[in-house]
């Protein structure tokens, strides 16, 4: 099937089933420090599934106006078999600012933990964008969001109606365009949506930054043009 993706009507329950059923756990993570981090999302599933390995994990993640994700860095990830993740956003500025940027879309292949037979992790590398400054604080808040969990297996489990709870069009792999009709999941989150904090600068220190910009610019240049005369060969 082919098309552009949309939620269809919510798939049946099974009563019987769903009481047998415990949660899906999802573990959310930012790695690392400064402006350019990891999201790292763990999905273990609460009851052992034979045979999980014919199923695929799709994570589709929002990524806040305050981050960016670097489509060109997914590619070089993709080549090197580290994460299987694309942009969904079209017209996509990494150079813009906060203020100047929209929310964007990520959609992640997880892949099986090799550890656990039953969980799923994927990987995501995000860059903070610059802020405005602000008048007294110099932090602001970025929130990233709980993703969206879809599912696609290659034969029935019952065990996953009580996990279905919709089903939602996607591409069903990043190697070719051929669209899946995936099981939107529920689960449960380990904690509350991510908060990252991210430095901004101070209102009260834009002159003194802008004096120390334009001293250092002059001396810099300054310097460059002495080399040139002292050092450099011209030729008439």
């Amino acid at each position: 099937t082919r098309g552009s993706p949309a939620v269809l009507g919510a798939a049946p329950s099974d009563a019987g089933t769903r009481a047998m059923c415990s949660e899906i756990i999802l573990r959310q993570e930012v790695l690392k420090d400064g402006f350019h981090r990891d999201l790292l999302i763990k999905v273990k599933f609460g009851e052992s599934i034979e045979d999980l390995q014919t199923c695929r994990l799709l994570i589709k993640q929002d990524i806040p106006a305050g981050l960016f994700v670097d489509p060109y860095e997914l590619a070089s990830l993709r080549e090197r078999n580290i994460t299987e993740a694309v942009m969904v956003s079209e017209n996509f500025d990494i150079e813009a600012p906060n203020y100047l940027s929209k929310e964007s879309e990520v959609l992640i292949y997880a892949r099986q933990d090799s550890q656990c037979v039953d969980c799923f992790q994927a990987f995501l590398p995000v860059h903070y964008r610059y802020h405005r400054p602000h008048s007294h604080d110099g932090e602001t808040s970025i929130v990233v969001n709980h993703p969206d969990l879809l599912m696609f297996c290659d034969q029935e489990f019952p065990i996953l109606k009580c996990w279905a709870h919709s089903k939602v069009a996607a591409p069903c792999a990043l190697e070719n365009e051929d669209i899946c009709q995936w099981n939107k999941m529920k689960y449960k989150s380990v904690y509350k949506n991510v908060t990252l904090q991210v430095p901004v600068g101070l209102t009260i220190h834009t002159s003194l930054v802008c004096s120390v910009t334009l001293f250092v610019t002059i001396l810099c240049s300054t310097l460059i043009l002495v080399a040139v005369f002292k050092y450099g060969y011209f030729s008439l």
